[in-house]
């Protein structure tokens, strides 16, 4: 597999990143256009339809959608004989960068040392691709190639997102209720919805938070499986609605997903209530491979 000239790898991410940040998936356009229709409250409805002309705007213009332009959380995709070199990890930290300039991004990095950092004493770096991106997951596809998924986290879902253990008591109802719950307080709590919200599942904090991330990659709108249904349905009952106003769409889809689990009493929960902008995310194939030239392989 040739790998691309550092050049242009700064380029596809760099590209990558502001579509991540200036515009919505078709099928979450289309998550928005039915629930325009099928709203019952004359605000949340209009709520709905600003958001979604504030999203075609952003895209025309290649333009943030939120000001809280967010931190870049980077998904790496595998294939068989794909390869990543220190270069091309340097080469995404540069596009990102470059990204965030573009964008531009909102300029927040916090400079000085840890307790400065912390503290927030530190002073703003003044430069918008100063902004440190997250550590970089990687995970294997079935595809010959190296993906790249770019996405922005916005700072009101971290805060009220939350990674804990629930006591299963072998009975998954048990979790879901739980999950419900903590999605009704966060969504009425985060103010900026209709929410998507990402579940992890897993056996560690750390598990849980990368399937939580994984799942905002791989979730479609149009696509969401039993459980998903179920915790979506439940939480619109609430009558949060869309910022708070009331209504029936406070959230749009749920993107959850299980990975392994142990012999034990909990499951490590990880839920992150995306705004109405989230997952801002978008992808690009930074190599490619012949099918013929592998096996396929699995995750």
């Amino acid at each position: 597999m040739s790998e691309l000239s550092y050049e242009k790898i700064v380029q596809l991410v760099s590209e990558t990143l502001v579509r991540a940040g200036s515009t919505f998936s078709d099928d979450k356009k289309e998550a928005y256009a039915c629930a325009v229709m099928s709203e019952q409250s004359e605000k949340a409805k209009w709520v709905l339809q600003t958001i979604l002309e504030n999203a075609e705007a952003a895209q025309r213009n290649h333009s943030p959608l939120c000001d809280d332009t967010g931190i870049p959380h980077i998904v790496l995709e595998l294939g068989a004989e794909a390869a990543v070199t220190g270069r091309m990890m340097d080469a995404i930290r540069d596009g990102v960068a470059q990204g965030l300039r573009q964008l531009p991004g909102r300029p927040m990095g916090i400079m000085g040392d840890d307790s400065e950092r912390i503290s927030q004493s530190g002073g703003l770096n003044d430069d918008s691709g100063g902004v440190e991106m997250a550590p970089i997951l990687l995970r294997r596809c079935k595809e010959n190639v190296v993906r790249l998924h770019v996405l922005m986290f916005g700072g009101g879902p971290a805060i009220r997102g939350k990674t804990y253990r629930i006591f299963h008591k072998h009975d998954t109802q048990v979790v879901l209720d739980e999950i419900v719950s903590w999605a009704k307080e966060s969504v009425s709590q985060l103010g900026c919805s209709p929410c998507t919200l990402a579940i992890g599942v897993g056996r560690s904090h750390y598990e849980a938070a990368a399937l939580m991330v994984q799942a905002q990659v791989d979730g479609k709108y149009g696509a969401q499986s039993e459980m998903e249904q179920e915790i979506t349905r439940r939480v619109n009952e609430a009558n949060i609605g869309p910022l708070g106003l009331h209504g029936d769409t406070s959230v749009l889809a749920t993107f959850m997903k299980v990975g392994p689990q142990r012999a034990s009493g909990v499951r490590i929960v990880c839920l992150r209530p995306g705004c109405c902008f989230e997952p801002r995310i978008a992808s690009v194939d930074l190599m490619k491979l012949p099918p013929e030239t592998c096996q396929e392989s699995s995750r």
